[in-house]
């Protein structure tokens, strides 16, 4: 029977089905230089209609505004060169302070290089610039963020400075001239840094930390990932085009639990060596056939793991056990080799699965010439697909304040989802959505985050089953809380809203679209239904009811059945002893909410648990 079904596939189908994990035997290809771990699944060139549909491809991502103008680019190199100025004169100023000779200060510098989207050369219109400083030993990571700080800080060019020293890679964040910087540091081991330093060599992770090694290595992958494509021009258009993809279909998020820039990069890499001579309209849509089959957790590498000297950890599942936990692994290929994906939890891997065969039943109707490429970036209707919804509502007391404070609980939020897939065993899955939003009605500094809610497809609900989380988001309480940087005014809400509650502020120009067919948000089956134009409620539908806003809604078929409410607690100070719970109870129709509390009038929302946050500083 295995043998008869194999028969069915073809040569490319057979060889990809081994790669993911699915061993159906081998067969020879012709070995031309080989990028990557394996042969490639093809080597096929591009046909005339390939030509046509790159062509109309890169026309839409130009329209799209993907691409920089002339003046931007050159402002980008401008003040690329006077950061490196800045550093250079911080550097020669701690060496003068700490008593090295004037022939030392003469000769200290330092090197700025550049990495992630900017190095790769994919980076669009307003895109920060990833910037890595390297210094000298004798020039540390404190001296970065306090003396290089305070010299940034008295700048009139420098803006919305954020030093965010406790990061998994360290980072400084501002405007420069209205460019939007990540700067990082790495202290090398060496007194003097040459300008033609070559960070890919190994020798320059000797004698450093960590957080050092993190951060040379933006650079260092960046650099083997250009070296390991066969062709960079297609491999840059077809990242920037599914980098677009990503951000518009809501998985475009490294913090979320989604992929960021470098993984992307990596996963798309890895379809150009699978398809050597393919053209960027081919790769997307091989791109889409390959990661639909893939078989997770199987690695995506680029190149062989290198093991050195150096006695840094490599990503190896067999000799560590953390490795073996990991849901969707992208290794880097520098060394030393790590997971970059480590973020990604079953909730959000199941998100990304569902949104690649979105992508690969787009192609195939592009293909066939029943699709045009904008039916690919329609955005996903994240306020359609689930009938129940964590908001998260962050507030400060001025714009500084929230900006620093909002990245602290994003950061944790993925914490939340872990939290809630381990205390409900996965049978309450998450869907964190990375997009921030923003009331403007509101007096103070003001950021929200939504989570959708669902019960596990296939699981058999019992009669009175709850999902009890209140011990989940106190733990996700003391989690915030640990924040050593809090200031009055810091503050954050978590409440459950029903669909028919999700406020208006979300959608475009505060409107809220019509219900659309499951069939259409996920699997469109034309053009025409791809395409279709959205209808809006009125504003004015909205009517206020109990100091709660009551909005009209249809509720969309998709994800209903199968949807669930958590069970929370009221944690506010004021309420101490009153919490009251959201239960989950099973009636003869089906899953419903029975809800029993005052709500919280500033924010015109359902029930909220108000986390009180301390200073711990």
């Amino acid at each position: 029977m295995t043998q008869l079904w194999l028969l069915g596939l073809g040569r490319e189908t057979k060889l990809l089905f081994s790669i993911c994990g699915i061993m159906v035997g081998s067969e020879a290809l012709p070995s031309p230089r080989q990028h990557g771990v394996t042969k490639p699944l093809s080597l096929a060139g591009p046909s005339d209609a390939d030509l046509l549909r790159t062509k109309k491809l890169n026309k839409f991502l130009v329209d799209a505004g993907l691409y920089e103008i002339k003046e931007e680019a050159a402002k980008r190199v401008e003040v690329l060169g006077r950061i490196k100025q800045i550093v250079v004169d911080w550097v020669k100023q701690l060496t003068r302070l700490r008593g090295y000779t004037d022939q030392m200060v003469e000769d200290a510098n330092a090197v700025i290089f550049t990495f992630g989207s900017y190095r790769l050369g994919v980076h669009g219109p307003g895109a920060d610039i990833d910037t890595l400083c390297v210094g000298p030993s004798y020039v540390n990571r404190d001296d970065f963020f306090f003396v290089l700080h305070d010299m940034l800080s008295g700048m009139e060019e420098v803006t919305e400075l954020q030093p965010v020293p406790d990061a998994h890679v360290p980072v400084m964040k501002f405007k420069f001239d209205g460019i939007c910087i990540d700067l990082l540091y790495a202290s090398i081991s060496l007194l003097v840094v040459p300008d033609d330093l070559d960070i890919s060599d190994d020798s320059v992770l000797y004698d450093v930390d960590e957080p050092t090694v993190r951060s040379l290595n933006g650079c260092r992958v960046a650099d083997q990932i250009l070296k390991h494509v066969p062709n960079v021009e297609h491999f840059r258009t077809t990242l920037r085009c599914l980098k677009f993809w990503a951000k518009k279909r809501g998985v475009y998020s490294n913090v979320t639990g989604f992929l960021g820039g470098v993984n992307w990069a990596l996963l798309v890499a890895r379809v150009c060596q699978f398809y050597p001579n393919a053209i960027p309209s081919m790769l997307v849509s091989r791109f889409f056939r390959v990661y639909t089959q893939w078989r997770w957790p199987n690695p995506v590498m680029l190149c062989s793991i290198q093991q050195q000297e150096l006695g840094f950890a490599v990503w190896d599942p067999r000799k560590n056990p953390k490795d073996r936990t990991h849901h969707m692994p992208i290794i880097t290929p520098a060394y030393p080799c790590m997971n970059s994906s480590y973020n990604v939890s079953t909730s959000t891997l199941r998100v990304m699965t569902e949104q690649f065969l979105f992508g690969n039943t787009i192609c195939e109707e592009i293909e066939l010439n029943k699709a045009q490429w904008h039916a690919l970036f329609e955005p996903y209707m994240f306020f359609e697909s689930y009938r129940n919804y964590l908001q998260v509502d962050i507030v400060a007391g001025d714009c500084d304040d929230l900006r620093a404070w909002k990245g602290w609980v994003e950061s944790r939020l993925r914490q939340l989802t872990l939290m809630i897939e381990r205390d409900t065993m996965g049978k309450l899955q998450c869907h964190p959505y990375p997009h921030e939003y923003s009331d403007p009605s509101k007096q103070c500094s003001h950021s929200a985050f939504f989570m959708g809610l669902q019960r596990k497809q296939g699981e058999v609900v019992l009669e009175g089953q709850q999902f009890d989380i209140r011990g989940t988001v106190d733990e996700f309480r003391h989690s915030v809380n640990m924040y050593v940087f809090w200031r009055p005014g810091m503050e954050i809400y978590v409440s459950h809203v029903r669909r028919k509650q999700i406020p208006l502020y979300v959608f475009p120009e505060g409107y809220k679209p019509c219900r659309i067919p499951r069939s259409n948000i996920i699997n469109p089956s034309s053009e025409e239904e791809a395409s279709r134009k959205r209808k809006y409620e009125g504003i004015g539908n909205g009517i206020k009811q109990n100091g709660l806003l009551k909005r009209q809604s249809v509720s969309p078929r998709n994800r209903d059945s199968d949807s669930v409410s958590p069970v929370i607690v009221n944690h506010s100070c004021a309420e101490e002893g009153k919490g009251k719970v959201f239960e989950v109870q099973v009636l003869p129709k089906g899953l419903e909410l029975v809800v029993s509390s005052r709500p919280v009038v500033e924010l015109e929302q359902g029930t909220v648990i108000r986390l009180g946050v301390t200073s711990t500083a």
